[in-house]
Formats: C-alpha cells, structure tokens, sequence
C-alpha cells in the first residue's frame, strides 16, 4: 500500500470522530445582568469612594451648615434629614452618611475578599491534598476540619476577639481560617470526583505525576464551581465582618465598617432616620447582585454545585 493510500485512510478515519462539543458561553439573564451593573458599581466605589465622598469619613459637620436660611438657630447636627448639605442625612454624632458608606465600602469589601482569598488558598490546597494523597492523610485532614467545622462561626469569632483583640489583620486571618473548613469540605469532593476519572487514569497509566494531574487535571475541571462557590463563600464573608461589626467586635472606630454603621445607628429609626438603613441597603445590594450571577453561572455548569455546598 502507497503512502499517499496510507494518508487518505487516516484522513477518513479521523473524519469518522466525532468533533468535541463546542464550548458554550455563559448568557446572563436579566437578574444576572443587573447583578453585574450593582456589583461592578461597588468595586468601582470600593477604587473611588474616598475620593469621590464629599467628606471624610471621620468629619463632624458643623452646625452652621445646617442653619435654616433668616434663623439664628444653630440645630443639632446628628439625625438630620437628606439635604444639600448631607444627600443621605447624617449619623448618631453628625458624620455625612453617605462619605462613610463610600469610605465604608473600601473596608468592608477589602476585609471581606481578602479573607476569601485566604480562605481559599487553604482551603483548596488541603482539600485537593486530602483529595490526591493517602487514605491516612484524607481522614486526618478530614477530621480535624471536621472539628473546626463543628463550632458555630459566630462563636469562634467571638473567643478569637476576645483573646487576641479586634484588628484588621486579625479579622482577616480569624475569618479566613473560620471559612476555609467549609472550602476545604467543597475542593475535596470535587478533587475525589475528578480523581476517579476515566482521563485520570490514563494519565496515571502514561506515567504522568502527581503535580501533573493536579495542574493539568484537576484544577482546571474544578475551577468552575469553585469560582461559583467563591461567590457565595464571599457573600457569607462580608455578613459575617458585619455581623461583627454589628456587635462592636469588628471593625473599630473611626474607621467605617456597613455592619457598625447600622448598630451604630439605630436609635435613629424612632425618629425617621435613613442612617442606619443606607448601609443596611449597600449590604443587602451587594450580596443579592452576588447571590444573582453566582445562580447564573451555577446554572451554566448544571447547578451541580449545590449538591456540595456547606
């Protein structure tokens, strides 16, 4: 047999294959969508907000601001209403509540994806480990997340504050090593699912290592629904620094935090204060717009993510 004969059959038995589904885009629905307009409108505040804010976060208004036009009456300055002077009102001791929700945001997001970050940089490294490693490296690792797992997050942050104290790098590390139990329990299962892989096993039969499996393996079949779960894992973050800051165990004055603003805040309500609702609203914005493109991306790679979140 010639080798242009040769050619021709290989060329018609590679046409008989057939070609690999074609990749498909991830299409935002309208709820998605708008999910992306508020959540980039933060990120951009979280950039620009010190800048743009019309005061400083730290700023007691003066009293002459607020002086009706022909009185000579100097009013308080705390609870005051929306006007030109302050566009959201005032706070409990006379600060512009809208500069400290646009200071506010720099440190409740920052905090917040740093510890996710972190959360996950341990997590999925252990979870992958236990994943990849020995029958007795798994159930160790297993079970000592499991212990931490066991403890209510709110407690443990409470006995962390109190013993070493409330900072911003102790909020970061408590709360990072807080939510790396449950990523762990998530990369984990995704790692097993993977390892069990009929392209896993021909890999191994190749002779590839372990490092070769896990970066050209693994990972890339388990970055989808781990950036979904990033997602939400972030969204629980930022309620927990607030819920923090809520109970004067997060971030300290003078800083603004949307947690401490709201408890901070709430003697207003009796007299028609928006002071404490304004933060509430940015929180509430914030996550629900997260919570919307993570049930999209979700629903791209089959919603199959949920079966496995903590």
């Amino acid at each position: 047999m010639s080798q242009e004969e040769n050619t021709i059959e290989e060329e018609t038995a590679f046409q008989e294959l057939p070609d690999a589904p074609p990749r498909r885009k991830i299409r935002f629905t309208i709820s998605g969508k708008i999910g992306i307009f508020f959540v980039l409108f933060w990120i951009m505040m979280v950039l620009i907000g010190p800048y743009v804010a019309p005061y400083n976060e730290a700023d007691f208004l003066d009293e002459s601001l607020f002086i009706v036009p022909g009185g000579d009456e100097y009013p308080d300055t705390d609870y005051q209403p929306p006007s030109k002077v302050a566009y959201l009102g005032t706070d409990y001791l006379g600060r512009d509540t809208l500069s400290r929700i646009l200071y506010g945001a720099r440190t409740t997001i920052g905090i917040s994806f740093v510890a996710t970050l972190l959360a996950y940089l341990l997590g999925v490294t252990l979870g992958i480990a236990a994943a990849v490693g020995s029958e007795w490296l798994d159930m160790s690792l297993s079970r000592f997340n499991d212990a931490f797992l066991s403890i209510p997050t709110i407690m443990m942050g409470l006995v962390v504050i109190a013993a070493v104290g409330s900072t911003i790098p102790i909020l970061i590390v408590m709360t990072g090593f807080i939510y790396a139990t449950s990523v762990f329990r998530v990369a984990r299962s995704l790692g097993q699912d993977v390892m069990v892989s009929d392209f896993v096993e021909a890999a191994k039969v190749r002779g590839e290592g372990l490092w070769w499996i896990i970066t050209r393996e693994i990972l890339p079949n388990v970055v989808m629904p781990l950036a979904t779960d990033f997602g939400l894992r972030f969204v629980w973050i930022i309620l927990f620094i607030s819920s923090l800051s809520f109970l004067g165990l997060g971030v300290q004055p003078p800083m603004s935090d949307w947690g401490s603003m709201v408890k901070e805040n709430l003697g207003g309500l009796p007299y028609g204060s928006i002071a404490p609702l304004m933060p509430s609203l940015a929180i509430a914005t914030l996550t629900i717009s997260i919570n919307l493109i993570v049930d999209d991306i979700s629903a791209h790679s089959g919603g199959k993510l949920s079966n496995r979140m903590i």
